[in-house]
């Protein structure tokens, strides 16, 4: 057994900002990750982070952006939290040492992001993420915090109501061991490995989140999935929206600029949810490539300029689609990119379960609403990051161990070991690719009532298959195939709530929030938090 005060479940750039803040508050923390934190997720977000710094900008505007992005279903107290603290945390990554881009006089640059009215978004190339995570992790190693390296998650513990630990598996040996602690920071990132087509690394399967949900925290706006309308056509690698910031220009089959007619202000740089719409539209209407995708043109750009400001553009194009975007356009799709919905939680990162924080995107504020602008996400794993490490810090400072996770030990001991016998006929990637595909065909860019009724049923029907399958694999020691089932359990559970909700035009100003009851998932709702910004109809 290990105790720490503070767990962080995950180490991308949420849980490092949430452990540094947590153990500048002094408290005794630890990091229990999946991946190497310079693995993380966080580190395939490319383009930019926002702030209102450029001279002439404001907080409100950003504010204003973000909540008209989010079809004003965001929470706007959350908002302006963000966007008010925005400027002195780029600061503070700068003087942290985050590298990013300048121009000869030493001022930071921007760029524009789409539905942004002015280019806020500050960069480090299109490496911004992994400039930004190396810094975080620098501070971390610096202040010596406990890292557990390639420990799976299993289970969240609640004892008399609140949060006392978790079980994890270390992949190295298959040791299952329990961690105390008074408090947790569930900070697992993305899941949005349901999807067939999804800029997500293959890892990204809603662990936390899940736990989490079956620990009894509510999940809210699991509905809203975003899709990014810039994966490269194929293997849907992440485009990033720099391209399009930096002038890429989007274009069909018969060479038409067709952004012209979807959002006739913005142009290409219009909110995602509307350029990935207005792509799927021209594909569905006969004016894309065959196979559905477009081109994304940055030839103009010439390759020059690509290799300096989007270096990274510039390799993928080249190594996964045999592209030069100097000489040629780029083939891009829409995929899933983001889930705006994750453990509800309020400003300070708590959730309805005591000693359980979130943040990140396994988390929900909710700041994004229906819709995330870029440049938003890696913003918000630093801001509510740290909020929810000061969080959980002071909460474990009053609060008591308690012990009690023997049984919840024993259990998961119980289920690996099913789980590494069991001579099921279900194949764990066969069920994986038959919900990839059912949540792509059904729960897509356009949804309708029929297809999503048929892939709630589609993934009822696997989640009752699930208790057949076989792994395959009887090892213990970096069995990949046993965390891949159990990975498969996560992602099943998240589907059916992300399928579950119903269309309520007159009541639509709401959150949804999804509770486990035992064997089935309730749906209750709640208001849209407004201050200042009423509701209007969403022109760009």
């Amino acid at each position: 057994m290990k105790r720490h005060d503070v767990l962080i479940l995950g180490g991308g750039l949420a849980g490092a900002s949430a452990a540094r803040v947590a153990h500048q508050a002094g408290a005794d923390v630890a990091i229990v990750s999946k991946l190497s934190p310079l693995r993380s997720h966080t580190v395939a977000a490319a383009g930019g982070i926002n702030a209102a710094l450029a001279a002439g900008d404001t907080w409100e505007g950003h504010a204003f952006d973000t909540i008209k992005g989010s079809d004003f279903l965001a929470d706007q107290d959350s908002v302006e939290i963000l966007c008010r603290e925005a400027p002195n945390l780029i600061v503070e990554m700068d003087h942290l040492g985050t590298p990013f881009s300048r121009d000869e006089s030493g001022t930071l640059f921007n760029r524009p992001f789409g539905g942004m009215r002015q280019a806020r978004a500050f960069f480090a190339g299109d490496r911004t993420g992994l400039a930004l995570m190396q810094t975080a992790w620098e501070q971390l190693v610096k202040a010596g915090v406990t890292l557990y390296e390639e420990w799976a998650a299993t289970s969240l513990i609640v004892e008399n109501g609140r949060f006392s630990g978790l079980i994890a598996y270390r992949i190295a040996d298959g040791t299952l061991e329990e961690f105390q602690g008074k408090a947790v920071v569930v900070c697992t990132g993305p899941g949005g490995q349901m999807y067939l087509k999804s800029t997500n690394a293959v890892t990204c399967t809603g662990d936390g989140t899940a736990l989490a949900f079956r620990a009894g925290c509510a999940l809210k706006d699991m509905e809203f999935v975003q899709f990014h309308p810039t994966s490269l056509h194929g293997p849907n690698i992440l485009i990033t929206e720099a391209a399009r910031g930096e002038g890429g220009i989007l274009k069909n089959a018969k060479g038409e600029r067709f952004m012209e007619k979807y959002s006739p202000k913005m142009v290409d740089l219009a909110p995602r949810d509307i350029v990935s719409r207005s792509i799927q539209t021209e594909a569905n209407e006969g004016r894309a490539f065959p196979g559905g995708y477009v081109h994304l043109d940055l030839t103009h750009l010439g390759a020059a300029r690509i290799k300096e400001r989007l270096p990274e553009v510039y390799q993928f194009s080249t190594e996964f689609a045999g592209v030069d975007p100097g000489k040629e356009p780029i083939p891009i799709e829409p995929a899933q990119h983001y889930i705006m919905g994750g453990i509800a939680t309020n400003n300070a990162g708590a959730t309805n379960v005591p000693g359980i924080f979130a943040a990140g995107e396994c988390a929900c504020v909710s700041l994004h609403g229906a819709n995330r602008l870029g440049g938003n996400a890696l913003l918000e794993c630093i801001a509510f990051g740290k909020h929810a490490g000061a969080a959980a810090a002071a909460f474990a400072k009053k609060t008591a161990q308690i012990a009690g996770g023997e049984q919840i030990l024993q259990q998961e001991d119980r289920r690996v070991d099913w789980l590494l016998k069991t001579e099921g006929g279900e194949r764990v990637e066969a069920l994986r690719l038959e919900l990839k595909q059912v949540m792509w065909d059904n729960v897509g860019v356009f949804r309708n009532e029929q297809d999503m009724a048929a892939a709630l049923a589609a993934v009822r029907a696997l989640r009752k298959r699930y208790p057949s399958i076989r792994v395959g694999a009887p090892g213990k020691q970096f069995n990949y195939a046993l965390i891949e089932a159990m990975e498969l359990r996560n992602l099943l559970d998240l589907s059916e709530v992300i399928v579950m909700p119903n269309r309520d035009d007159p009541n639509w100003l709401k959150h949804t929030l999804a509770w486990w009851r035992g064997d089935r998932i309730e749906l209750t709702y709640e208001p849209v938090r407004i201050t200042q910004w009423q509701p209007q109809e969403r022109t760009y």
